[in-house]
């Protein structure tokens, strides 16, 4: 989901100009602001394997992780005072993307038994842990699967809004 214009800005003229190659990007829900930026790849020489490259890129991004930290951290707290919610940061760097700090938010559903049973043998088979987990990698299964259908759903909800934020006055 995208975030107003305001937090988009803050954020990109708040963090460092060196960290990222790009404008970083920035995504909200309810509870939480992700910001996702691209550190420049390195340069790995001779070893252009996919390996190798992918070790790098790996690398670029810890060491970004770590050396970054202390200042994550006073932005994050910074942005939950003034937006309040959470921030999580991520970081991609070739075809490695690493998440961290991300919050994990509870969600409470009901489900009939040939729900809870989809879960339960998802447990069973050992594809995950809990039902929570198993509810989670469900959800990521289907926006792996329908993103396109999903990109279109969240587009017209956005024209939705724009078209009431147009309306009359109440």
């Amino acid at each position: 989901m995208r975030p107003g214009d305001e937090v988009i800005g803050w954020f990109r003229g708040r963090i460092p100009g060196e960290w990222f190659a790009t404008p970083v990007e920035v995504d909200a829900d309810r509870e939480e602001i992700l910001v996702t930026g691209i550190v420049a790849e390195p340069a790995v020489g001779d070893a252009e394997s996919p390996e190798a490259k992918s070790a790098a890129c790996l690398a670029r991004v810890r060491g970004f992780r770590e050396d970054t930290r202390d200042h994550r951290v006073r932005i994050a707290s910074e942005a939950e005072a003034r937006f309040g919610k959470k921030v999580s940061w991520a970081a991609r760097c070739g075809e490695v993307e690493a998440m961290f700090t991300n919050a994990s938010v509870p969600v409470m559903t009901r489900l009939r038994m040939p729900e809870r049973a989809v879960l339960d043998t998802l447990i069973d088979a050992g594809v995950a842990r809990s039902r929570s987990e198993a509810l989670g990698w469900c959800v990521r299964l289907v926006g792996r699967h329908q993103s396109d259908w999903i990109g279109q759903l969240r587009d017209a909800m956005q024209r939705v809004e724009e078209v009431r934020a147009e309306g009359p006055e109440l």
